[in-house]
């Protein structure tokens, strides 16, 4: 691939039972202007999005993305994507891409204000070079994500179980993590449960048993993790999804960051206190990401 590119879909379903959907978008230069000053994803981060890793030109985990981001779209009143076109386009997408990692992101917002339909579109790029922090880890502070386990489900205008383009939070978080001297952060709810990172889910390891915390208290349920999840298992492992108090993170025998592009990133620290780092098994699990899923 030589470059960034983007595909703009039609976002009204479409009724014909047609396994041919490539009439339904159209490829732009991303770097040209394609949104209206309008568009309510740049002025209120009104929509959805997610992000699929690609690895030689194959997307990674397409259902589970696809699946999440019509979650998403329920949560926030969205449109139910038309998953066929989405299905074109990514394959559209990726077969464009050469050798190597790259990303696809998956957008739908609401589109301009009063306008008749939502905007949806596809990115693709090379991805970020991980290949270091796959090998040396990464360093981690918790902090106060300011709400209970409770919250999603009393206050489900706060979205938290949906993937939404407003990620100004999850940024802020990760430039606190940066100023304590970390490089990532570990959201704790209020009442001082495990939650998740500001872009990647948590698996924690105890002896032969791992667990990650359960996808309630407005947690996404992370594609990578689920990967990571049927390896595991298909290993012998034991693996549970659980209510994770904060005083057991220092307590775990290793621990991981997974997300989509980065893939699994071995805990070496949590608010200062050393964490032990398998490195066996987080070259194990990387090269699994790697493969074809």
């Amino acid at each position: 691939m030589t470059g960034r590119f983007a595909l703009m879909i039609d976002p009204v379903a479409v009724e014909e039972q047609r396994s041919d959907y490539a009439d339904t978008f159209t490829q732009v230069d991303a770097a040209a202007p394609a949104l209206s000053v309008g568009e309510l994803s740049t002025q209120r981060g009104d929509g959805v999005f997610e992000s699929i890793g690609v690895v030689d030109g194959h997307a990674q985990e397409v259902v589970p993305h696809l699946e999440r981001l019509a979650h998403s779209a329920r949560l926030c009143d969205l449109p139910a994507p038309n998953l066929d076109q989405w299905h074109q386009a990514i394959r559209a997408a990726a077969v464009q891409l050469g050798s190597g990692e790259s990303v696809i992101k998956l957008i739908l917002s609401r589109g301009v204000e009063h306008g008749p339909a939502p905007t949806a579109w596809v990115t693709a790029a090379p991805a970020a070079d991980f290949a270091a922090v796959r090998e040396r880890g990464v360093r981690v502070v918790t902090l106060d994500r300011g709400y209970d386990l409770g919250a999603a489900e009393r206050a489900p205008w706060l979205l938290l179980g949906a993937k939404t383009l407003s990620y100004a939070v999850n940024m802020a978080a990760l430039r606190e993590a940066r100023r304590r001297g970390a490089d990532d952060a570990i959201f704790l709810s209020s009442d001082r449960f495990v939650l998740e990172a500001p872009t990647a889910s948590l698996i924690l390891r105890f002896g032969d048993r791992f667990v990650t915390p359960a996808p309630n208290g407005g947690i996404l349920h992370g594609t990578t993790q689920l990967s990571v999840y049927e390896h595991l298992a298909a290993q012998g492992f034991e693996t549970a999804y659980d209510r994770i108090p904060a005083t057991d993170l220092p307590r775990a025998d290793a621990a991981w960051l997974v997300s989509s592009v980065r893939l699994a990133a071995a805990i070496t620290a949590i608010d200062g206190t050393s964490l032990p780092v398998d490195t066996a098994l987080t070259a194990a699990l990387n090269r699994y990401l790697l493969s074809p899923r």
